[in-house]
């Protein structure tokens, strides 16, 4: 069965951390280049970071930077989210998402909610 299911989220308090995990099964893993994304209540999905599939180049929407560090592990098919820091606008359900040439796949989402 082909999907991406995420962990992780919470409830943090502003200042603090969190670590995402996105776990891929029913596809090369190793192929894809991997992304997670977010989405606040009542705006559009955005992109946070995302990863090559060799995990060789990074990029960071620049309210993250500094911030949050994506990483993955192709031999566990998994990749993470640590986000360091964390402000309440933060606030979002993060989704993970896979892509290759032929394939779009999205996970079904973690929350996280930055508040005191």
């Amino acid at each position: 069965q082909v999907q991406l299911v995420e962990s992780g989220g919470g409830l943090v308090q502003p200042g603090g951390s969190l670590r995402l995990s996105c776990i891929a099964s029913g596809f090369t893993f190793s192929s894809y280049r991997m992304s997670w994304y977010r989405q606040a209540p009542g705006k559009q999905r955005e992109l946070v970071a995302r990863i090559t599939s060799a995990g060789d180049i990074t990029n960071y929407a620049d309210s993250v930077k500094g911030r949050f560090t994506i990483s993955r592990d192709n031999a566990k098919n998994t990749v993470f989210l640590q986000m360091n820091s964390l402000k309440p606008e933060d606030t979002a359900v993060y989704y993970c998402n896979a892509l290759s040439i032929t394939t779009n796949l999205w996970g079904q989402g973690t929350q996280v909610t930055v508040s005191s």
